[in-house]
């Protein structure tokens, strides 16, 4: 029945609907959403007032308020390492190391055998050294604020010389001239786009550089006619110069990947071992952990950057630091390291599973969808990162649905739509007027199954 005007606000909290409501999400939240309803009931001038979809709408408001925002998906996208969706998943070891730190006091900055104040990079730093030949390390919150920091630090008001070929732009429109203007150092471009010579940067020396900077294309590959000038010849100029050589490595692995198998990166150890004198890496691409920004290389540089007042806002939180200092650690064991670090276990998953995961679960995805969906198994490639190895692929293996014996039109993407809707949302690729998952990132198989019947095209 209908009552022409509804109830006052204080009468609407009494029904037991709202009274439950309230005790779930408090008395504030609910009189706010309360009111926004019943103002969009004025608005609407729907007529006659009636209780029970106006309690369950308040409900639905407030379900919908009180979700977080951030949450797991299923990354089926083909790209392991995806910007968009939090890049690394970390190993047990980091999450367990992550909330003993935020259950409880930490010795953070507390040197617990002296009794006094102590460094918060201190673990992570033994850890970095023991694992890359560095002198001294420090660690920021991510590589951008690593390179930032290098150069506001060692070049501010002078000059640095860069290949042409190396002005790289990163996701976010993140590029390196833009950061170098941001942190006070002059960009000296040297070279062409493709071919870049010792005797380029050698005429680029004058008395306001500051360093030589050699960027790596972690994220894009030039083929043809190139040259580039390598680390160990670019190191002995700038030795004879009285200058240091600094190199951002990107994405940075820490180990041979060749041994799994997979495209073989420049590590941190060799780098320095050519001579640079500070190397940047990230924590969260292909090292597999946190997203922070290290820096390794001479500890009278690394002692220099320390003392920079932008040390401290560009600092890592204690959770940042367990985590990191928890998957530093499994690089010890690197037999085992495959095994135990989700980046290097998903790059290194064999082929022949990915295709018996997918005969086994097409089946439940075509019960799902029903006759109208045409599910079918597919090789694919996926693909490292969007900023890690962009151009090489593994092979792989997807499941593609498309319309079943009629043009696709909107189908894929109100199908893409529909599997996001899912509780843990589900994200694939549109491609070839079908929807891919790329099966490489799916670890949680009984998860993904157990939530088909919640679909809704």
């Amino acid at each position: 029945m209908k009552a022409q005007r509804p109830p006052s606000v204080d009468r609407l909290l009494g029904s037991p609907l709202l009274a439950g409501l309230t005790e779930r999400h408090g008395r504030a939240s609910v009189v706010q959403v309360v009111r926004e309803q019943l103002e969009a009931w004025r608005a609407a001038a729907a007529g006659g007032f009636e209780l029970a979809p106006f309690e369950r709408a308040c409900r639905d408001r407030l379900e919908a308020r009180a979700a977080p925002r951030l949450g797991p998906v299923f990354n089926l996208s083909g790209t392991v390492l995806h910007t968009n969706l939090g890049r690394a998943s970390l190993p047990q070891e980091a999450v367990d190391a992550v909330a003993a730190v935020m259950r409880q006091p930490c010795n953070l900055e507390y040197d617990l055998a002296r009794g006094e104040r102590g460094d918060r990079d201190g673990p992570v730093e033994e850890l970095l050294c023991e694992l890359t030949g560095a002198e001294a390390a420090t660690a920021v919150n991510n590589n951008a604020a690593a390179v930032y920091l290098m150069l506001n630090t060692l070049a501010l008001d002078r000059e640095v010389p860069v290949s042409r070929g190396e002005l790289v732009e990163i996701g976010g429109a993140f590029r390196i001239p833009d950061i170098m203007q941001r942190a006070g150092a002059r960009l000296v471009e040297v070279g062409t786009t493709n071919r870049t010579h010792r005797a380029d940067f050698a005429q680029a020396i004058g008395p306001a550089t500051a360093a030589l900077m050699k960027v790596h294309a972690s994220n894009y590959a030039i083929e043809g006619f190139t040259a580039a000038v390598p680390e160990a010849e670019l190191a002995a100029l700038a030795r004879e110069r009285g200058l240091p050589l600094i190199v951002d490595l990107g994405s940075g692995s820490l180990v041979d990947l060749s041994r799994w198998g997979l495209p073989p990166e420049p590590t941190p150890r060799q780098t320095l071992a050519q001579g640079a004198r500070l190397v940047s890496f990230s924590g969260d691409k292909l090292l597999g952990g946190p997203q922070a920004g290290l820096i390794v290389g001479e500890r009278e540089l690394v002692e220099r950057l320390d003392r920079n007042p932008l040390k401290r806002a560009l600092r890592l939180d204690k959770m940042t630091l367990a985590a990191l200092e928890a998957v530093l650690r499994l690089y010890r064991d690197p037999d085992r390291l495959a095994q135990r670090l989700p980046t290097l276990r998903l790059l290194t998953r064999p082929l022949a599973e990915l295709q018996a995961l997918a005969e086994r679960i097409a089946p439940a995805l075509a019960a799902a969808l029903g006759p109208g969906a045409s599910v079918q198994l597919r090789p694919c490639r996926s693909q490292i990162g969007s900023g890690s190895l962009p151009v090489d692929r593994l092979e792989s293996c997807c499941i593609a649905i498309g319309a079943a014996g009629r043009a696709s039109g909107a189908y894929p993407e109100r199908l893409a739509a529909a599997f996001r809707a899912l509780p843990r949302a589900v994200i694939g690729r549109i491609e070839g007027g079908e929807l891919r998952f790329d099966l490489r990132c799916l670890e949680d198989e009984s998860g993904f199954v157990g939530q088909l019947a919640a679909l809704v095209v």
